[in-house]
């Protein structure tokens, strides 16, 4: 005999009736769940009282089915069967953490929902949606995060030129990278307290003062609506230029010296040298930690919370923070829900489609 006999799986002599019991034990166990489903659905909705206090019951009912169906895979597919359940529990468990809620999360966000209000949760509809269409304080949340992205760009050529300082041989350069790093070990929760509620407060924080004594009579920043966006744009930027540059310190390590030094003697001048080798070799690591920055960018929360509250007049707000103001200032569960589901919408094509820009970038080229 021969090839490879460790990874065959060999046919397993199973019996009509064995496969027969296995096929009852998943219909079974999922006609009960269903049933279990549709009771705790009907008296949700006031047609009968079955008793059920909590949804627990239709949680043991998903267990359950699970279970069996484990148990029917081996019972009808025998030693296959054995290897699907290294992958099944898992999938079973992803589904229970992500498809549910994210299904629950749909109906939340079709309903009227105010937590202030006796009535309780309400069916309605599009009527969140169409709510949404006319809010111009979601367009202008959403048109403030376009700007929130564009910054990447140069939050990305100050962390490349971090990069090329720190990975050239300069004085105290593991003193000047642990430094650099300190931002990034701080919550947005602390700089936001320590910078713009300390540093940069207008009647007492230090900057205030110097601005003052350099001929700024009323040096507010926050208070002008271009002002407040840039400074949120800055405290940003400075928590996070560290990680994309740490991302692009470690590609540079890794390019092989013997391809600098033959550009050197090739002739090439240091920014010859940079477009031509350096750059398009660091392409694949500068994709990587531009998507990663937008992915954090697009969860910008944090900061514009505890400093502006999305003011001056919403001029700092972004989805995040305004998806926060609807559940915690005006309890609206439904409207807040729905905005999430549809900013989800928004992050998963956005991503989809710079992922697929990025590729062709990346592509090799023969």
């Amino acid at each position: 005999m021969s090839g490879d006999q460790i990874h065959i799986v060999t046919s397993d002599n199973i019996s009509p009736g064995r496969r027969r019991l296995g096929t009852a034990l998943i219909w079974g166990s999922a006609a009960l769940m269903l049933a279990i489903f549709v009771a705790q659905w009907t008296q949700q909705r006031g047609w009968h009282d079955f008793g059920f206090a909590t949804w627990r019951p239709t949680l043991y009912a998903y267990c359950f089915w699970a279970v069996c169906l484990c148990l029917a895979q081996i019972l009808r597919e025998g030693e296959k069967g054995k290897r699907t359940l290294f992958v099944l529990p898992a999938a079973l468990f992803v589904v229970s953490l992500t498809v549910f809620p994210l299904l629950f999360g749909l109906v939340i966000a079709l309903s009227d929902w105010n937590l202030s209000s006796p009535d309780g949760r309400k069916f309605n509809g599009v009527a969140n949606i169409v709510q949404m269409w006319h809010d111009p304080f979601f367009w202008n949340a959403l048109g403030n995060m376009v700007w929130y992205v564009l910054a990447i760009a140069v939050e990305y050529a100050i962390a490349f030129g971090l990069a090329l300082i720190l990975a050239g041989q300069i004085r105290a350069r593991k003193f000047f990278r642990i430094a650099f790093l300190l931002p990034l070990m701080l919550s947005p929760v602390a700089v936001s307290w320590m910078i713009g509620k300390s540093i940069l407060e207008n009647r007492f924080g230090p900057l205030a003062r110097l601005a003052r004594n350099l001929g700024w009579s009323d040096p507010s920043f926050f208070g002008s609506p271009w002002m407040a966006k840039t400074t949120i744009m800055v405290l940003d930027a400075w928590t996070y230029i560290p990680f994309m540059m740490i991302m692009l310190l470690a590609g540079l390590q890794a390019i092989p010296k013997d391809l600098t030094e033959a550009s050197r003697v090739d002739g090439a001048t240091g920014w010859k040298s940079f477009w031509e080798i350096t750059f398009p070799l660091m392409l694949p690591v500068s994709i990587t930690a531009i998507m990663i920055r937008i992915i954090f960018k697009l969860k910008l929360a944090d900061i514009v919370i505890n400093i502006t509250a999305g003011g001056p007049g919403g001029a700092t707000d972004t989805v995040t923070s305004f998806i926060f103001r609807e559940y915690r200032e005006r309890s609206n569960v439904g409207y807040g829900t729905l905005l999430a589901m549809v900013y989800l919408v928004v992050i998963v094509i956005l991503m989809t489609v710079l992922m697929k820009v990025s590729a062709r970038w990346t592509k090799p080229r023969l």
